[in-house]
């Protein structure tokens, strides 16, 4: 549960309020007036407070009746075999939203049920335009710091830069989106009824690569602030921190699945070959010939494009290249130095503030730092 905000900040699952409730008392929440609220939810005015049950999976809300689950059939977007049972149902009010974030791993379908869902997406260009953090901590999604309905255009001037494309989804319709896809979701009917599936990707074992990196280096920073509080960093979703130990596990786990899977992939081009190659131990010169690309989707007569949005007319810096800030007041320079993770650096420091040790992890959880150290550690590897 949260309330309506307009404010500049994203609402991150960090400061919701939560309750233990059923679909059923949910829908009854919604549907109720301000005077005849049902329990666990009376405490929470629906005119004043947006709710989401979110990420259900299907397979256990339907557990005695599977055969519902058949009935959910991905085939004819490009995805044979999936069902409800790799389906997740997401069930909001009006005004509920995600935060702008992009899933670590595979890609999505979002299919529309009930009510109608806005969706503002950016290709993976504009992640430094997104100015990415990973806090709240959560292992699949890397958050943007950036409200894009109310971007405060002031601390992130290169959001301007960034080229939304904004779909309304409507009962029926289908929704791709790519892996890597930057994307927000707001529910503009009084009752949305959404079910997605996560598909997996080959991408996905260096990814759970990087994913491993950033789970230790997150737990490391903020297991040892006393003045951290876990609700603060830790999206609840995560349940708890774990430890070094178990991260490195984690991490060597991912290492090992990667190098695995690419050595099965080495061989397999090897037998194909006439006359066969030799085979010898991995070598970081095979392995860069091994083709990791990751096929279009099926588009055709079910999945038809998304085209991007006009740029807006109210956006504050369009057109300047360089803006930094200060204090509470933008200024422009004429100068290069306002991209990739610089561009955090001007957005979270002034000339007079100390370094603390989250802006020191903010670097190192970069998006662009957290892969450049995974390719580092997988050459160890092979």
């Amino acid at each position: 549960m949260e309330p309506e905000s307009k404010g500049a900040a994203p609402q991150f699952e960090t400061e919701c309020e939560y309750v233990n409730g059923t679909l059923q008392q949910f829908h009854h929440w919604i549907r109720s007036t301000s005077q005849n609220l049902p329990e666990p939810f009376d405490n929470f005015n629906n005119s004043d407070y947006w709710g989401y049950a979110d990420y259900k999976y299907l397979s256990a809300i339907f557990h005695d009746r599977p055969e519902i689950l058949q009935d959910i059939i991905w085939a004819d977007f490009g995805f044979p075999g999936r069902d409800g049972k790799e389906s997740t149902l997401w069930v909001g009010s009006s005004g509920a939203n995600t935060p702008c974030h992009i899933d670590s791993y595979g890609c999505n379908l979002v299919l529309q049920v009930e009510g109608r869902k806005t969706w503002h997406l950016f290709p993976p260009e504009d992640t430094t335009y997104l100015y990415p953090t990973r806090i709240p901590y959560e292992e699949s999604s890397i958050f943007s710091k950036v409200n894009v309905v109310h971007p405060d255009w002031c601390r992130f001037p290169l959001f301007s830069k960034a080229r939304p494309y904004v779909v309304t989804l409507h009962p029926g319709q289908v929704l791709y989106v790519p892996r890597r896809w930057w994307h927000y979701v707001e529910s503009i009917d009084d009752i949305t009824v959404s079910i997605n599936t996560w598909t997996e990707l080959d991408s996905d074992h260096e990814a759970r690569v990087e994913e491993a990196i950033t789970r230790m280096v997150v737990c490391a920073f903020k297991s040892t602030d006393l003045s951290s509080n876990i609700k603060d960093w830790l999206n609840p979703t995560e349940g708890e921190v774990t430890s070094h130990e178990t991260n490195l596990l984690y991490l060597n786990q991912a290492l090992a699945m990667y190098t695995d899977r690419e050595a099965k992939k080495v061989e397999d081009v090897q037998r194909t070959q006439d006359p066969p190659l030799k085979r010898n131990k991995l070598t970081t010169d095979t392995a860069s010939n091994v083709d990791l690309s990751v096929s279009s989707p099926p588009f055709g007569k079910h999945l038809l494009p998304v085209m991007p949005s006009p740029p807006r007319s109210d956006l504050r810096g369009a057109g300047t290249d360089n803006i930094v800030f200060g204090g509470d007041h933008c200024r422009t320079l004429n100068s290069e130095t306002t991209q990739a993770v610089s561009s955090q650096w001007h957005e979270t420091a002034s000339p007079n503030q100390s370094v603390t040790s989250d802006d020191v992890l903010e670097c190192l959880v970069n998006p662009q730092v957290i892969h450049l150290v995974s390719r580092l550690l997988l050459k160890k590897m092979i």
